[in-house]
């Protein structure tokens, strides 16, 4: 991270009026919640985690299931807090330049941080509920771990269908596991807001999954300016106006307040 690429950034931030945030795992590591596939990552460490990001593998086999469940009660995801990465967004939107935050996180900390969630695309879903494949009901997340808990280690639907019969279908968490397609009206409104912004922010992505990351050269394409703040090189560097590489939480700290 130099002066350099830090002052080019914040003078494209400052003139922004409509800003697209897109963010990746990066921006939540310095939360305490690791990334996927780095040296830490949860797929790293624990490949049976990646098995059960398979929607096949899922609902295939329940022995799966309860291990994935009770590596669902033991995540860090649940007591973590925003950073100051979070929250510089936070303030960006309060300034009145953030248009939409595209995230491909699921820990829910962008909502904990304070965003506008009419705001917030959450591409792949997000942890903080389960779902029911079936019946495709929705519900918060911990009623269903505290039944965990209790002793029911592969939880099923409980809802009532109209004919008086439970619906017993397989519980999820409401992500987008591999072998599932996104919700087409997330991705319809992520690729509009690339396509109309005047500045295009990805933050602690690698741009490397499709088709979120096309996003990039979306906004590239109509003319908007591309900022990429990143722990590493990226994918899509080579399309971007500024690329800052350090720390992601100090780097947006300093790209919001200095573009007041």
């Amino acid at each position: 991270m130099s002066d350099t690429e830090i002052e080019e950034a914040t003078t494209l931030l400052r003139d922004a009026r409509r800003v697209t945030v897109l963010t990746g795992a990066g921006i939540s590591t310095d939360s305490g919640i690791p990334d996927f596939r780095g040296p830490n990552g949860v797929w790293t460490k624990n490949p049976d985690a990646e098995k059960a990001s398979n929607i096949e593998y899922y609902v295939s086999d329940a022995e799966l299931r309860q291990r994935a469940w009770q590596t669902r009660l033991t995540s860090t995801m649940w007591d973590a807090p925003p950073n100051a990465g979070h929250l510089a967004l936070v303030e960006l939107e309060r300034s009145g330049r953030l248009d939409t935050l595209v995230t491909q996180n699921i820990d829910g900390l962008h909502r904990k941080a304070g965003t506008d969630p009419t705001k917030i695309v959450e591409i792949h879903g997000t942890s903080l509920e389960v779902m029911c494949l079936r019946c495709g009901h929705r519900q918060p997340a911990e009623p269903v771990h505290d039944r965990v808990r209790s002793g029911d280690l592969d939880p099923h639907c409980l809802m009532e269908l109209r004919d008086g019969t439970t619906c017993g279908g397989i519980l999820k968490s409401a992500t987008i596991s591999f072998g599932q397609s996104l919700v087409a009206e997330d991705l319809q409104r992520a690729e509009a807001a690339a396509a109309s912004c005047d500045l295009l922010l990805a933050v602690g992505s690698t741009l490397g999954v499709y088709p979120v990351a096309g996003m990039v050269p979306i906004a590239a394409r109509v003319g908007a300016h591309v900022v990429i703040v990143n722990g590493d090189p990226t994918e899509l560097d080579r399309l971007a106006d500024v690329v800052v590489i350090g720390s992601i939480s100090e780097v947006l700290s300093r790209l919001v307040e200095t573009s007041r």
